[in-house]
């Protein structure tokens, strides 16, 4: 059997996910956990990192772009710069990721991550989310769940002479810029600098290496990603698959996400004997458990864990479920959406990522508050004015 570019590209997307397993790992490097620990300790050192990843790599991105190694156009996988600005989908299935990556435990990438290290929870996690995307993805449950309701509210953004969603080219065409080049470069710039400034203004994150680490990774990960797809080996890679006898799966520019390779995952197992079928997105779920498994036996820290009580198996069989449908809703998750399409500065990834940390939030705020109060309700109020977003009921006069 010739070792074909489409082995060498799948090797070496395993190798990197296996990389970025183990130092995830190591480092607890966790979306979820960024959110938990601003919203109920004030921490904000997991959540610096996780904005780490995302200057990294839109910086690693703007410098290959400028450099003239990678082209992202809107044909990527998933479309990033598309034109077709779904916002409604971008809100609501980074709402419904938020809450399902707090109810399950942590986010796709993360439950990966826990499942190398033992955890049979996050296993059931996987396996719930993986068929929840396989039905999004692979039958016509999107279609009549939502594409019939969701249609009408995607803006074509062409049609008003803005060719992408790329922040640029939208700041561009408001403008009336024929070409948004520079503008892309400027203003992916100053928001790279931005973050950085913001991340390490903290004295406190200054000092901890494994965030510090974690965030590095994760991000050089992402670039990775898109250079292994879209850089001197997009176009052997493409020859090959366009002249393949059966042509492999997902061959496109694409970069690190982990919802949407569920799915495919499921349709593989369903097919295991075609090999086509393994693609980029699932040998990187392989990638990242195997290097989460292994960190875990060399530092001894394989644990075997299994659900505390029915309610906790519900809230991760829900968790999942909800991951599933919004991540695939979304086009993307903390890393798929929230890290690689940040770093193409698609508006809809920020959008994204702002409605899966508010989802995560409002989820947290109501899980805590139904510690103290009855009824789902009176806890969402509760929380709801916690976050400012509804006014606090007056006091009644004396």
């Amino acid at each position: 059997m010739d070792f074909t570019i489409h082995n060498q590209v799948l090797l070496w997307v395993f190798l990197v996910a296996a990389v970025m397993g183990g130092v995830v790992n190591k480092t607890n490097f966790c979306t979820m956990g960024a959110v938990s620990d601003w919203v109920n300790m004030g921490d904000t050192g997991r959540l610096r990192a996780w904005l780490l990843a995302m200057a990294v790599a839109l910086g690693g991105v703007l410098i290959l772009e400028t450099a003239g190694v990678l082209s992202i156009g809107s044909d990527t996988f998933p479309p990033y710069r598309t034109a077709n600005f779904a916002w409604l989908r971008y809100v609501l299935g980074g709402f419904l990721f938020g809450v399902g990556m707090t109810l399950g435990s942590g986010c796709g990438n993360k439950t990966l991550v826990r499942i190398g290290g033992g955890n049979l929870k996050s296993l059931v996690v996987l396996i719930v989310a993986a068929i929840a995307a396989y039905l999004m993805l692979w039958t016509d449950f999107f279609s009549v769940v939502f594409m019939s309701w969701m249609q009408p509210t995607i803006v074509d953004l062409a049609a008003r002479g803005v060719p992408s969603q790329e922040l640029g080219a939208v700041i561009g065409g408001a403008l009336g810029m024929e070409d948004a080049t520079v503008l892309h470069l400027i203003v992916g710039a100053a928001i790279a600098l931005a973050l950085l400034v913001f991340i390490f203004k903290s004295r406190d994150f200054r000092g901890g290496f494994d965030n510090i680490l974690a965030g590095v990774t994760v991000g050089l990960a992402v670039v990775a990603g898109w250079y292994l797809t879209g850089g001197p080996m997009w176009e052997p890679w493409k020859e090959y698959a366009d002249f393949a006898t059966e042509v492999p799966s997902r061959v496109a520019v694409q970069s690190y996400t982990f919802i949407s390779p569920m799915g495919d995952s499921v349709r593989y197992l369903m097919q295991p004997t075609k090999l086509s079928l393994i693609n980029f997105g699932v040998i990187a779920l392989a990638g990242v458990i195997v290097g989460s498994f292994l960190y875990a036996i060399f530092s001894r820290g394989f644990r075997i864990e299994w659900f505390a009580s029915k309610a906790d198996t519900v809230n991760h069989v829900i968790g999942g479920v909800l991951m599933g449908i919004g991540g695939v809703l979304a086009m993307g998750c903390t890393v798929g959406q929230a890290i690689t399409g940040v770093s193409t500065l698609a508006t809809g990834s920020i959008l994204t990522f702002v409605a899966i940390v508010f989802g995560s939030a409002l989820t947290m705020k109501v899980q805590f508050n139904m510690l103290d109060q009855q009824g789902f309700l009176a806890a969402l109020r509760a929380s709801l004015i916690d976050m400012h977003l509804l006014p606090a009921p007056r006091k009644s006069a004396a």
